[in-house]
């Protein structure tokens, strides 16, 4: 691999039938030409130039090593254009990583309209709850609901989600309303699996922070399972505000503990650090920033409560 770049001179050597020429376009003196062709004619054990005062020219071990140098050196212009083709426009294969219930959500209802403003991109659309790694799996972006630690990668804030309690009307009059987060523990709480707190649920109120130990029928990794569950009248359950906000205006699920906040979620859109983005990744982040930014509701009390 050392002699690549003797190669690549030898070419052009031939090419412009002279060290001269050969060390002008190359931008090299002329002595490190004439090295870099003695080099190789000895690592070959052949002689690959005539020489005379007069004119320089290949002989037949020569003209058979252009032939394939000269494939070698069109394959690298041709691999050079395709990449100053792909960082002009966003096109090519893009994977993307989100969490399930965000990305069933919110996610793939964005789809089309991305897909239809960059035609050139081929989605490639994972979603699970576990935190990927985008190096060693090999995706482009991840969407991520996180406190996110320090690192090399680069995170764009998508929107903040306010988290609540809430369960049915129905649930709510068979077995009461809290009033204060002690009372959780004589209810039913439903659980989701990767909750950063595990079995406790969170609260803060005027008094404080309340760390609350809860305990029910189920636990699951999806929020969507979840809230089917405490749909189905189950029990209470904890979600962000993207999650339920249609069940919340429709008066099938409603809030309890109001006066106690939850910790909010943060949304994020996060890929790997370097010196330039490719345009997929900077249109798929640029696009998800735009249409998220307009979900201001996320973050404010919602209007279907009850305390």
């Amino acid at each position: 691999m050392e002699d690549v770049g003797a190669y690549f001179t030898f070419a052009e050597v031939v090419r412009t039938g002279s060290f001269t020429a050969a060390a002008r376009s190359l931008g090299v003196s002329k002595g490190t030409v004439s090295k870099q062709v003695m080099h190789l004619e000895s690592t070959l054990g052949v002689r690959l130039l005539h020489r005379t005062t007069r004119k320089l020219s290949p002989t037949a071990e020569g003209e058979a090593l252009y032939a394939r140098c000269r494939r070698m050196t069109d394959e690298l212009e041709s691999g050079k254009a395709e990449v100053m083709r792909l960082r002009s426009k966003p096109r090519g294969r893009l994977r993307v990583s989100a969490p399930m219930t965000f990305g069933l959500l919110h996610v793939v209802p964005a789809v089309p309209e991305f897909l239809e403003r960059n035609p050139e991109i081929q989605l490639d659309l994972q979603l699970d709850d576990r935190m990927v790694d985008l190096v060693e799996q090999g995706f482009d972006v991840s969407v991520r609901i996180a406190q996110l630690p320090d690192s090399s990668l680069i995170a764009r804030k998508l929107a903040i989600s306010r988290r609540v309690v809430c369960a049915t009307p129905e649930y709510l009059k068979r077995h009461g309303t809290p009033r204060r987060p002690e009372e959780l523990s004589q209810h039913r709480c439903l659980q989701y699996t990767y909750q950063a707190s595990g079995t406790a649920w969170q609260l803060r109120g005027a008094e404080g922070e309340f760390l609350v130990q809860v305990g029910g029928p189920m636990q699951a990794n999806s929020s969507l399972a979840l809230k089917a569950a405490v749909l189905a009248h189950t029990g209470l359950g904890q979600f962000p505000l993207f999650a339920i906000s249609e069940e919340l205006r429709g008066g099938r699920l409603v809030t309890v503990l109001d006066d106690y906040e939850l910790p909010t979620m943060t949304i994020w859109a996060v890929h790997a650090s370097g010196r330039t983005v490719t345009p997929k990744v900077r249109a798929w982040v640029d696009f998800l920033v735009r249409r998220f930014a307009r979900e201001t509701s996320w973050s404010e009390r919602p209007s279907s409560t009850r305390g």
